[in-house]
Formats: structure tokens, C-alpha cells, sequence
């Protein structure tokens, strides 16, 4: 039983783990790093990330591959910091700002009814001085960013675009994705029992 439970486990944990590395190849983050913790640097980082995402949505409108988003990031990347120095400047600070797109890692995220896993994706990364406080992230290509205020409400349009992106396999991943968790601490569960 036991052999079953961690043959389950490793398989779940495989499938996850390849299905984390198909999606970061088709999708571009995006990511800003405030200064510090600090209340101020916190609302800082907001209005930096609130400047770019008006900046960035009608670069990025009816962009509907990766390989064209990276392009337009790429090309805009001085102008992106050149907006985020102005919030900063505007905002009285004198903080450095870092513009690229780069591969880092990310913890699980949830964006409306989407999680996409932990793992190492693209994305535009804007670092605001010391870039040592709490991160604020989305997904930029496809745009699930800028559709609205609220960042965190996925509308149809993104989803349509999310699902010409990915495999159906791919985008009912990240609708099961929060199940992960659960069925981990389950089976750490089981284990546990079989080891007393």
C-alpha cells in the first residue's frame, strides 16, 4: 500500500512538475520588486506597477503570440523604466530602477480562477531600489494584467486568450492547480500512518 501511495505521489508530482515547465514556456510574467517593506515603498510600488500596466496595454493589445509580446517588452524596456522613474521622481524618491526581462522564480499565484504553479518563468521585471520588500506579479503575455483595476479579476477576453496559449490539458491544470496542496498533505497523511 505503501509503494501505491508513493508511486501516486511521484506521479502526480512528475506531472506537475512537466506541466509547470510547459507553461512557463508560453507564458511572460510580470513582476515588480518595491524597495522595502515599508508602507511607503509598498504604495510606491503600486502606483509604479499601476504607470507600466497603462504604459504597457496598448503596446501588448491583440498580441496574440509570446514570441511578438517579448519583442514589444524588449523594445519598450527603456521607455518602461523611463515610466517608472517618473512615478518614482513624482512620488519624491530617489530610488534606481531596473527595467528587463529576465528568468526567475515564482511562487504559486492565484489570478481569478487560475493558479499557475511555483517554478522559473520569463518576465518583465521592473526592481525598485534595493528591490527588498514584497513582490507584486501578474501574467502579462497572455494579458491577464491590465484588463482591469482590480489586477486580480480575470474578464473573458484574457481567459479566451489564456486558452488559445495553452493545451487544453495545460489550462485545466492551472483550474485544478490549488487542488495540489490538498492532495500532498494527503498523501503525506497516509505516509505518516504507515510509518507508526
Amino acid at each position: 500500500m505503501a509503494a501505491a501511495v508513493l508511486a501516486c505521489c511521484g506521479m502526480i508530482q512528475y506531472r506537475q512538475q512537466r506541466m509547470t515547465a510547459e507553461i512557463a514556456q508560453k507564458v511572460i510574467r510580470f513582476h515588480v520588486r518595491a524597495n522595502s517593506d515599508a508602507q511607503e515603498d509598498q504604495n510606491l510600488k503600486l502606483k509604479v506597477r499601476d504607470a507600466i500596466g497603462a504604459y504597457m496595454q496598448p503596446k501588448l493589445s491583440g498580441i496574440c503570440d509570446i514570441e511578438d509580446s517579448r519583442r514589444v517588452i524588449q523594445e519598450y524596456l527603456p521607455q518602461i523604466r523611463e515610466t517608472a522613474e517618473d512615478v518614482v521622481a513624482q512620488e519624491g524618491y530617489t530610488y534606481d530602477v531596473e527595467a528587463s526581462l529576465a528568468v526567475t522564480d515564482f511562487p504559486q499565484k492565484t489570478y481569478g480562477d487560475y493558479t499557475f504553479p511555483a517554478g522559473r518563468y520569463e518576465a518583465l521585471e521592473v526592481v525598485i531600489g534595493a528591490g527588498g520588500g514584497h513582490n507584486w506579479w501578474c501574467v502579462m503575455y497572455p494579458n491577464l494584467c491590465f484588463f482591469n483595476s482590480a489586477y486580480e479579476v480575470v474578464d473573458d477576453q484574457a481567459k479566451e486568450s489564456l486558452q488559445r496559449a495553452l493545451t487544453p490539458e495545460e489550462y485545466e491544470s492551472l483550474m485544478e492547480g490549488k487542488d495540489y496542496k490538498i492532495r500532498f498533505a494527503l498523501a503525506e497523511r497516509v505516509m505518516e500512518l504507515f510509518e507508526r
